[in-house]
């Protein structure tokens, strides 16, 4: 990289933009990329100085900040250029994060057919299929041949997002089956579609969320996939690329939203300084409020602590292990969720592995809390003449908080997608904050069972 580097410098201080294009065209787009990330003041050159076939290629894998700001230094001709050649999904996508002006203005560079292509696309909800999908793909009839659909892709196949699957529509445009390209390679000239469709074509609805789409490709394996509206006419088809695009942005989102933060939407060093606090700052005011309700528990069993000083030195202890416990598995029910392991309906499975592994779990820690209070007994007087019933309450105070933590942090997502929030926001922060404060309760509960009259 550091070799590429040095040569475009030397490129750009010769400021011969000949030997720029043609080494730029000579590099992976991958590389070009890397450039722009590496010399961003230089990426509207290097996108001005690429063949367009390679700068759009370049173009549609940059992230939408570096985007918007190539485009606001092209010159307006290399602009309609670079927008008409864009695929329609790559130019919807780009469109949907633009301001509105700036929409308004790049799509008068389109032709009047693309123009109304993108308008349409742009019709849909936000975060729908139909924002995926691109209307070009190669579609046949069933009654064609095999030689009749070839001519066919010679024909029309250049202008396709991909010709890995051919699309069977009847006169009507509705969508009767799908055929895998080798299929139709493998057999002979004169077999009819017909013949070779199966009926088990899997399709998406234009208004599905993207979500959804995810899971579908990757139950089904496949590289693209045909998007048709309610009378399952066929709209366009939605490519794996987009699909890992939108798979990358759901993980990022749901990886911060389980940090407690909101979902910064952009990389993390060219989001505004101001908006990152702003993003951060209410969930850790929530949290804050949520803590103060410690103080308060803590409070409550103020003369428990001023009787048995020895309980406050385990109070860091306990809540650390519920809060551990409860983060654990939050963030394993989430990560099921999204990948469609866990749903709804399967909540009573779900808190009865989490009653019995909290328990398991919970035990675990309390046998090795009450074996260091032991262990420590032989050495210090630390812990009084009474240190069995001190190691007997940490033990089952552990236990106790450890099964709330677990059962509270696989619950927590459930509940929310049942409300119809996002499961990622029971994140792992706030499922701490809630086992802390319960956990003080469960703790000084069980102090009271077995040190009343004693300590107590």
């Amino acid at each position: 990289m550091e070799e590429m580097v040095e040569q475009i410098e030397l490129l750009l201080e010769q400021d011969d933009k000949n030997q720029l294009q043609e080494y730029l065209n000579n590099l992976n787009i991958s590389d070009v990329e890397s450039l722009i990330d590496e010399l961003p003041e230089h990426g509207a050159k290097f996108i001005e100085t690429l063949n367009i076939n390679r700068a759009v290629n370049v173009f549609r894998i940059l992230d939408f900040p570096t985007q918007e700001r190539i485009i606001k230094k092209l010159p307006g001709n290399k602009i309609a250029e670079l927008i008409n050649e864009l695929p329609p999904d790559d130019r919807t996508s780009l469109f949907a994060e633009l301001h509105g002006d700036a929409v308004k203005t790049l799509i008068l560079h389109l032709s009047p057919a693309d123009r109304k292509e993108a308008l349409s696309l742009l019709g849909y909800e936000e975060d729908s299929v139909g924002r995926l999908m691109t209307p070009d793909y190669v579609a046949v009839r069933k009654s064609w041949d095999v030689n009749r659909v070839l001519s066919h892709i010679r024909r029309y196949g250049k202008n396709s997002e991909t010709i890995d699957v051919i699309y069977v529509i009847d006169s009507g445009g509705v969508l009767l089956d799908d055929i895998r390209i080798r299929d139709i390679l493998l057999v002979d000239p004169e077999t009819k579609v017909s013949e070779l469709m199966d009926g088990r074509s899997i399709s998406l609805s234009a208004n599905d969320p993207q979500e959804e789409a995810i899971n579908v490709f990757r139950m089904n394996n496949r590289t693209a996939l045909p998007v048709v509206d309610a009378e399952n006419i066929l709209l366009g088809i939605v490519t794996v690329d987009d699909i890992l695009w939108i798979a990358n942005e759901e993980y990022t989102e749901d990886i911060q939203k389980i940090g407690g933060t909101e979902a910064l939407d952009e990389p993390y060093l060219d989001i505004n300084l101001f908006r990152l606090v702003k993003k951060r700052v209410g969930w850790l005011v929530i949290l804050f409020l949520g803590e103060m309700l410690t103080a308060t528990a803590m409070g409550f069993f103020e003369h428990s602590i001023e009787k048995a000083v020895v309980l406050a030195l385990f109070i860091p202890l306990i809540i650390s292990s519920g809060g551990n416990s409860g983060s654990q598995a939050s963030t394993l029910i989430i990560q099921a969720m999204a990948l469609g392991e866990v749903t709804i309906a399967d909540w009573w499975r779900v808190m009865r592995r989490e009653i019995i592994s909290g328990l398991m779990l919970g035990a675990t820690l309390g046998i090795i809390g009450f074996l260091r209070i032991g262990a420590f007994t032989l050495f210090s007087t630390m812990y009084g003449p009474h240190w069995v019933l001190v190691g007997l309450t940490i033990c089952f105070s552990l236990i106790g908080v450890v099964l709330w933590g677990s059962l509270a942090g696989s619950m927590l997502p459930l509940l929310l997608k049942k409300l119809g929030a996002d499961p990622a926001t029971s994140s792992a922060p706030f499922v701490a904050t809630l086992v802390d404060v319960t956990g003080l309760i469960i703790y000084f509960s069980v102090a009271l069972m077995f040190m009343k009259g004693v300590l107590l």
